[in-house]
């Protein structure tokens, strides 16, 4: 809908009652929006999340309640992302990933969110005082938080330590294998979002049960990948 001075009225009422609504279903999500000026500004009022801007009122409102969620989620993840490695200003993501873990965990879920300079960073999501958040995952490189994550060693065709070079989507990338995951679903799902996409679904593509490698290739979070996208 277009607004001008002549229906300002109609937008203001229109603008209350969907800050009041969206406001009302972050609330069910465990998010908490800052007040929203749509009195001053109409359905051009910015939605933030701790300062941190979400997108506008009037982009809101056309979201369903799901799509609404993984908008706010993709700013906030990108946000505590950038945040982690002391980013400067102008620094994006240009991908988010999800990655499969071991249940039960301490979190809601466990992102990958790799960077515009190809530093993928990992960022957990979680409930604290009854609010989400969303925070650094440090991989200290023990054993111990391996199995937590992804379960026991698994057994595969390279040892562990053997030097690889992988092919993710169009990239090579050279690193060690740190650890062997059991056979089975790919842990990222094979799912990717690229920068601008409001759906976190992404797009899925199927994988066949094969050895899953943790290769480290020193660029943030070791890359997981299938015995097939091992390359040389």
């Amino acid at each position: 809908m277009t607004y001008s001075p002549q229906n300002r009225s109609k937008e203001r009422q229109e603008a209350c009652h969907q800050a009041e609504q969206i406001t009302a279903i972050c609330e069910q999500f465990h998010i908490t929006l800052d007040a929203i000026d749509w009195q001053q500004f109409g359905m051009q009022a910015s939605v933030k999340v701790d300062s941190i801007e979400i997108a506008s009122l009037l982009t809101l409102s056309r979201r369903t309640s799901d799509n609404l969620l993984r908008q706010i989620q993709i700013k906030l993840f990108e946000h505590a992302a950038l945040k982690a490695i002391h980013a400067h200003p102008n620094l994006k993501a240009l991908m988010w990933t999800p990655v499969e873990v071991v249940q039960p965990q301490t979190f809601f879920s466990f992102w990958i969110v790799t960077m515009e300079t190809d530093e993928r960073v990992s960022i957990i999501e979680s409930l604290k005082n009854g609010r989400r958040v969303y925070e650094l995952y440090t991989l200290d490189g023990s054993d111990e938080q391996l199995i937590q994550l992804f379960g026991p060693m698994g057994e595969g065709t390279y040892p562990l330590g053997e030097k690889v070079t992988i092919q993710v989507r169009e990239r090579q990338y050279t690193g060690e294998i740190r650890y062997i995951l059991s056979p089975g679903k790919n842990p990222l799902l094979r799912k990717y979002v690229s920068k601008g996409s409001p759906n976190m679904s992404g797009k899925a593509y199927p994988s066949e049960s094969v050895a899953r490698y943790l290769v480290n290739c020193h660029d943030g979070f070791p890359h997981i990948v299938t015995q097939l996208q091992i390359v040389g």
